[in-house]
C-alpha cells in the first residue's frame, strides 16, 4: 500500500506542476466575461429582446454586437472601439445590445442574422428591420463612419412619426 500511496502522490504531484501552470496562464490570457465592459462604453443591453423592446420605445436604430470572450477582434473593438472617443458621439444615438454567440439565449438571434463569424455586428432601424451589418472589426474612426451612414439608413428605412 505505500508504494502505491508514493506512486499516486508522485502521480498527482506531477500532474499538478503542468495543470496549475497552465490554468494560470488561461486566467491571464482569457478575455474577461462579456458582461465586463471598460469605462467608457455604451450601455449594452443583454438580450436582443430587451434591445428591439428599447429601441420601439425610444425610436432609436439598434446595434447588435454579436461576440465571444475567446475572439481577439471582438474584445479589441470591445476595449479599444466602442469606447474610444470617436465612438462616442454615438452612445445615446443608439439602443446597444451584447450579445455572446456562446450563449443559448441568443442563437436564434444569431441564426436571424445569418451570424458565421464574429465580430458581427448588425444594425436595425427602430423598427428591428436591418439597415446594414459589419464583419470584422475596425478603427474606431471607421466604426464611428459606419454608424454616422447607420444613423441615416435608419432613418430613412423607419416609418415616420405621426
Amino acid at each position: 500500500m505505500k508504494l502505491r500511496d508514493s506512486i499516486n502522490s508522485t502521480h498527482n504531484q506531477t500532474i499538478m506542476r503542468f495543470i496549475v501552470p497552465i490554468l494560470t496562464a488561461l486566467a491571464l490570457v482569457t478575455p474577461a466575461f462579456a458582461g465586463d465592459f471598460p469605462k467608457g462604453s455604451p450601455k449594452f443591453e443583454k438580450s436582443y429582446r430587451s434591445a428591439i423592446s428599447d429601441a420601439k420605445k425610444t425610436g432609436k436604430p439598434v446595434v447588435l454586437v454579436f461576440s465571444a470572450s475567446w475572439c481577439p477582434p471582438c474584445q479589441t473593438m470591445k476595449k479599444e472601439v466602442y469606447p474610444s472617443a470617436a465612438v462616442k458621439e454615438y452612445h445615446d444615438k443608439f439602443v446597444w445590445a451584447y450579445l455572446d454567440v456562446d450563449d443559448n439565449d441568443n442563437e436564434k438571434a444569431s441564426k436571424e442574422f445569418g451570424v458565421s463569424g464574429i465580430p458581427h455586428i448588425q444594425f436595425l432601424d427602430a423598427s428591428g428591420k436591418s439597415v446594414d451589418k459589419q464583419v470584422g472589426s475596425s478603427s474606431p474612426e471607421a466604426f464611428a463612419g459606419k454608424l454616422a451612414a447607420v444613423l441615416k439608413k435608419a432613418d430613412t428605412s423607419a416609418p415616420a412619426a405621426k
